[in-house]
């Protein structure tokens, strides 16, 4: 305010200075004009002035002229000195033109006269324009200055801003406990912002409810009261749902829509922020004041950069937790699956693509006779001949392409002493990070079981054989000595019917009936002993016996009998040979006396190295039971049966039937 008044002042004065000035130059003027036509105006008779004074009386008229022009162009500048000259020359001109005896001398005046003031007036412009252009320079100046002070206010503002957002964040960067964390930038808020009330809530998005976390600076019910609000509700509610800051003001239209719990406390000024982190908002920062405060707008963005620090600060505390929590489980995990590895049955192994093993647990030792130390590191080329070395191969080759093998598949392994260990292996792939890595093996030794198949393979095979030499014997022993002796038991009544002995036609009768059943009898002899040791089998082999076993049902049973021949037909060895024909025999004879079948179908198939035989009938079918051994409790012992002769060939065998539709028996052997 005095600044301005002592410039109105100064601007007063200026004013009633230049019009001094203007009123002198107008006098003087006047005088000039005076002096230039005294003539006209009668003073040179009124003065004693002779003819030779005169020519130096209008001479100084016409400097008093020139003096006039300088002064008005001294004090009013350009624009007063060129219309100080203007005058000066409407003014000369006439006299000296016109009036003044000696023309040439005096328009020589008038245009030294003019050629003076108009240097001084262009002097005068030059200096018009260069201190016009030193104000503007000034003023630009000052701009500049001005310019700088807001820029060094806004960067002391921002280096206090910073300093504080840097100490925020290394306070709350020294710890991963949520808890710690809030009560850490509480005490901050109060401390930097000076305020009274603060309010930190946590968004609950599956619940669509707002958790009060910090109540600081209002009494315990008031922080129930507010505790639980739902998303959209209430100031904190509407900056969860929107993300947007909400500064309130409760003298104005906030007062209204104040809770109790706000009201009862008396805030009259608060801001609301939002928590965000990565774009969600998961949480709300009010801080409040009990007076009237205007919050500005440095201060509301401060607080949002302090909520994005305090956010981000949860957020790595919930993920650190997270994470921790993780971690628990999997060092559990680990720690189980260790116990689990170490303690398995079954023996484990990992190996890279190189096959070096990386960790082999402790029924690997009893299996391989190495103790776990030596294993690690070893090759698992060690335990491998180079047939089985193809095999590991092969599903090496098929797991890194990704196709389905058969698991567990036999292996055999080569132990420390020198022995074979049997297995059945179960190989995967191991990965990490989509990336294949190595191999884990999962082996249960059945050397021991294997050994006991095979002596139980031997005795049922020796079994088998003394059962065929048994059939066979019988059979001979049916054809050779009943069969002939029922023969010539019948050649003889049949001599004695033709003697000439007399018989009544009683006795004659009961020979004939005789003779009948003794034939009879050898047709059951000779059936009896083809079908304990059919000679077919032995002189033509498989296909001529199964195709006579098909006839034979066909015509004594009325079954009608198909055999198709798949593949290059090819012969066994007679033992081979004679356990097929038994178990297609059991097969039909199961399907025309068990299963009342009208038709029966038989079909061959011969690989290079293997033969299919499939059964087929229109029978009643039956159940199958999940387990073939619990065939021999339903009855079905003759199916049983097929399944030991099929063991013996170290084949398998597949039963598919259900009631009323038939029953179909796969036989496959690798041959």
């Amino acid at each position: 305010m005095q600044h301005r008044t002592s410039a109105t002042k100064g601007e007063s004065s200026g004013l009633v200075w230049s019009n001094y000035h203007l009123w002198l130059i107008i006098f003087l003027f006047l005088i000039c004009v005076a002096v230039e036509y005294a003539d006209f105006l009668g003073l040179t008779s009124r003065l004693p002035i002779d003819s030779s004074l005169s020519k130096s009386w209008y001479t100084a008229g016409r400097l008093l002229f020139l003096l006039t022009i300088l002064h008005a162009t001294f004090i009013f500048r350009l624009n007063g000195g060129l219309m100080a000259l203007s005058s000066a020359l409407l003014a000369m001109l006439p006299q000296a033109i016109l009036f003044d005896q000696n023309k040439s001398g005096a328009v020589l005046e008038v245009v030294f006269v003019t050629l003076i003031g108009s240097a001084m007036c262009a002097w005068s412009g030059v200096r018009e324009r260069e201190r016009l252009r030193y104000r503007q320079l000034a003023a630009n100046l000052a701009a500049i200055q001005e310019k700088l002070q807001d820029n060094v206010m806004e960067a002391s503002l921002n280096a206090r801003r910073l300093a504080t957002i840097n100490s925020i964040s290394t306070a709350l960067s020294r710890s991963l406990d949520p808890k710690k964390i809030l009560d850490t930038a509480v005490g901050l808020l109060v401390e930097i912002m000076e305020i009274e009330i603060v309010l930190v809530y946590s968004c609950y998005e599956k619940a669509g409810k707002l958790v009060l976390m910090v109540a600081d600076g209002i009494p315990a019910e008031a922080a129930q009261e507010l505790d639980g609000i739902r998303v959209g509700e209430g100031f904190n509610g509407r900056v969860a749902e929107t993300g947007e800051v909400m500064v309130v003001d409760y003298d104005s239209e906030g007062a209204q829509s104040a809770p109790d719990a706000i009201k009862g406390m008396g805030i009259q000024s608060q801001v609301i922020v939002p928590m965000k982190s990565k774009g969600r908002v998961i949480g709300t920062i009010c801080v409040g004041m009990r007076n009237s405060r205007q919050f500005l707008p440095e201060e509301v963005d401060l607080l949002s950069t302090i909520a994005g620090q305090i956010a981000s600060a949860l957020e790595n505390a919930y993920l650190y937790d997270g994470a921790r929590r993780i971690a628990d489980k999997l060092y559990k995990s680990e720690r189980d699956y260790r116990s689990l590895f170490e303690n398995a049955h079954d023996a484990i192994w990992f190996h890279n693509f190189d096959g070096i093993m990386l960790a082999a647990n402790r029924a690997t030792q009893k299996l391989t006779g190495y103790d776990v130390e030596s294993l690690v590191g070893m090759n698992v080329l060690r335990f491998l001949s180079n047939n089985e070395l193809q095999l590991a191969r092969k599903v090496r080759q098929k797991l890194l392409a990704g196709e389905t093998i058969e698991q567990p598949y036999e292996q055999k392994l080569m132990r420390k002493d020198g022995t074979i260990a049997t297995v059945m292996l179960t190989s995967s792939l191991i990965t990490f990070d989509g990336q294949p890595v190595g191999f884990q093996h999962i082996a249960r030794d059945i050397t021991d079981e294997m050994r006991m198949q095979d002596n139980l393979r031997f005795y049922l095979q020796q079994i088998t054989q003394a059962q065929e030499e048994e059939r066979k014997r019988i059979a001979r022993e049916l054809h050779d000595d009943t069969a002939q002796s029922l023969f010539a038991i019948s050649r003889q009544i049949d001599n004695f019917m033709r003697s000439d002995s007399i018989l009544n036609e009683q006795q004659l009768a009961f020979l004939q009936e005789m003779r009948q059943r003794i034939g009879d009898a050898l047709q059951d002899v000779k059936r009896f002993s083809q079908d304990l040791r059919p000679p077919i089998i032995d002189d033509l082999g498989l296909l001529p016996a199964i195709q006579w076993l098909l006839k034979q049902i066909q015509d004594e049973h009325g079954v009608k009998s198909k055999l198709t021949v798949l593949g290059q037909e090819r012969r066994f060895t007679p033992e081979v040979e004679l356990i097929l024909f038994r178990i297609v025999q059991e097969a039909l004879s199961n399907a025309y006396r068990h299963a009342r079948a009208s038709k029966v179908e038989a079909v061959i198939e011969f690989a290079q190295s293997s033969i299919c035989i499939m059964v087929s009938d229109n029978g009643k079918g039956f159940k199958v039971p999940d387990n073939f051994g619990d065939l021999s409790r339903s009855g079905k012992l003759g199916l049983l049966g097929m399944q030991e002769r099929v063991s013996l060939l170290n084949g398998n065998i597949d039963v598919k039937s259900e009631p009323k539709k038939g029953t179909i028996v796969t036989v496959r052997a690798s041959i």
